[in-house]
Order: C-alpha cells, then sequence, then structure tokens
C-alpha cells in the first residue's frame, strides 16, 4: 500500500494540544488508535508539509 493506493475505510481525526506541551495527531479507525505526539517544532514542519501538499495537489486537479 502506498500514497496513492485507495482505501474503503472511515477514520476520525483530530488535532491539538497535550497538558504536556506536544501537538497529537489522534487518528481512530475500525477500534484502532492511534496517537502520534510531536514537540511543537516539529508539528510546524508537518504543517509546512501539508501545505505544500495541498499546494501541489491544486496543481494536479
Amino acid at each position: 500500500m502506498g500514497i496513492n493506493t485507495e482505501r474503503d475505510i472511515e477514520a476520525n481525526l483530530q488535532i491539538g494540544p497535550t497538558d504536556q506541551g506536544f501537538v497529537r495527531i489522534f487518528i481512530e479507525a475500525n477500534g484502532t488508535e492511534i496517537p502520534m505526539d510531536f514537540d511543537p517544532e516539529e508539528a510546524e514542519e508537518i504543517a509546512e508539509e501539508i501545505l505544500a501538499a495541498a499546494a501541489a495537489a491544486r496543481k494536479i486537479g
């Protein structure tokens, strides 16, 4: 499975700060929970990557 492989899976995504000063991306799908914690600098890098991917997708679509 890769980035271009489509799947018919519903998932919930939550993003927010933790009480420990991290940014948590929390994914829940089919009873599986995946919490991923990042320090603020890492979270900003991820946000930049998402924005770059959105810009690239606009060019394709």
